[in-house]
């Protein structure tokens, strides 16, 4: 992992450290304001007295430390597997050691694979330059910007040029991925990325790759030193994601997840929902970034990855790892009448638990941290937008001054005052 170590504080330790900035750069990147707290963080003490002697997880006493305080970095990329459903809780140490090996030779195989085709995956360089064009056309004049390679063949199989049309523009979007950050001023992390991404795309061509995945992906191959484990960990992450990129020649998936917050803040806040549809703005197309990058702009990257470890403790659910390797759910069975069982589960989860509503791909708790952002510039909103880009203006203010943790609290505040007035409405 890349980080430095630190002395534990109690006033609270400044983690900055673990993923320094170039200093060049410091006045350009929102400031960080989470801070490890002794008796709220999960640190690397009580993540291991999490656990049995022979590899079971308390995922309740988990779940409940991180929604307080977060996790420390000394130990985020573990705790992410957990949390991203790459293992489960239930396993022991010996289970996850096999199934580790087993995924690291999947991927290896994977790349190999990939690496016939396109001899630049694995070599520590990567692709910014198209290599075909679109009728499958070699691009003779690409070597020098593709590290010597140039593609030598017409290509004819449709799914090998669809991947190989999209290797230039990850490349491109590589290059510009957290270059804020030392950890990128490495050629070789940037071609983990590159690799894992191209990967990724090859193995997912229904979705392909749309520009906001390097986004998703640039923290797991900062916090895993095991390319395969950062992979792992990235589909996981992008099985609750993937269906926001899905494009159509008209439409973009996560016009979904944007109707449903139009639901929301029409419900919570019908005075401002009026004022956005007065301005055009009620299909809320201002809001697409903060879903589809889950909030990496609005927050430095430390902040960021603190919210997202927040959001995925509320949303978790003790059926993923089972779910995401189609094997039969262990604990489904009456969760909502089971105390025990339901504390397993994240506070967000639990609702949709006790309702029985199993139908909430679009209803994630991003969708309800948006409405509380757009709450807290509830008067800025209406008294000074006049038109989008004012409401886009407003917006961007809010980067490097949002609190992660309050705006997930405000989050499921809102989301139980949406859930209360649509029972409300339903029953009458």
């Amino acid at each position: 992992m890349f980080c430095c170590a630190f002395m534990w504080k109690s006033g609270g330790e400044d983690l900055q450290g673990f993923y320094p900035v170039r200093p060049e750069c410091q006045s350009d990147v929102p400031r960080t304001r989470f801070k490890s707290r002794a008796g709220k963080t999960l640190s690397a003490r009580r993540w291991h007295a999490a656990f049995t002697e022979d590899g079971h997880l308390d995922m309740e006493k988990v779940l409940r430390r991180i929604q307080r305080g977060g996790i420390h970095p000394s130990i985020k990329g573990a705790v992410w597997e957990f949390l991203s459903g790459c293992y489960d809780p239930d396993s022991t140490f010996d289970e996850r050691t096999k199934l580790r090996d087993l995924r690291r030779e999947q991927y290896g195989s994977w790349k190999e694979e990939c690496k016939n085709m396109v001899p630049v995956v694995g070599s520590g360089k990567y692709i910014t330059m198209a290599v075909v064009s679109e009728n499958g056309q070699p691009i003779e004049d690409s070597s020098v910007e593709n590290q010597g390679w140039i593609v030598k063949t017409a290509v004819t199989d449709d799914r090998t040029l669809q991947w190989m049309l999209s290797l230039h523009q990850i490349g491109l979007d590589v290059a510009r991925t957290d270059r804020y950050l030392f950890f990128y001023e490495n050629d070789i992390n940037q071609s983990k990325l590159w690799d894992v991404l191209a990967i990724y795309t090859w193995l997912n061509l229904d979705i392909g790759y749309v520009q906001g995945m390097n986004d998703i992906c640039s923290p797991m191959i900062i916090l895993f030193e095991d390319e395969a484990d950062a992979f792992w960990c990235f589909e996981r992450v992008m099985r609750r994601l993937r269906e926001n990129f899905r494009a159509t020649a008209t439409s973009m998936g996560v016009q979904t997840q944007l109707g449903v917050l139009s639901q929301v803040i029409k419900t919570v806040d019908p005075r401002l929902h009026q004022h956005l549809e007065d301005l055009d703005g009620g299909e809320y197309l201002f809001a697409i970034r903060m879903l589809m990058v889950l909030f990496r702009r609005e927050f430095s990257f430390l902040d960021a990855l603190y919210l997202w470890e927040l959001m995925w403790a509320m949303e978790y659910n003790p059926n993923m790892f089972a779910t995401y390797e189609e094997l039969e759910n262990r604990n489904n069975n009456n969760a909502a009448d089971d105390p025990k069982l339901l504390k397993r589960y994240g506070k967000f989860e639990r609702k949709y638990v006790n309702s029985g509503n199993n139908e909430r791909h679009s209803n994630t708790i991003a969708v309800f941290v948006v409405a509380s952002v757009l709450q807290t510039k509830n008067k800025r909103l209406l008294k000074e937008a006049k038109g989008l880009d004012d409401v886009v203006q407003i917006l961007g203010d809010i980067a490097g001054n949002l609190d992660a943790k309050k705006a997930c609290k405000e989050a499921l505040k809102i989301h139980e005052k949406f859930l209360k007035k649509v029972s409300f409405y339903h029953f009458f």
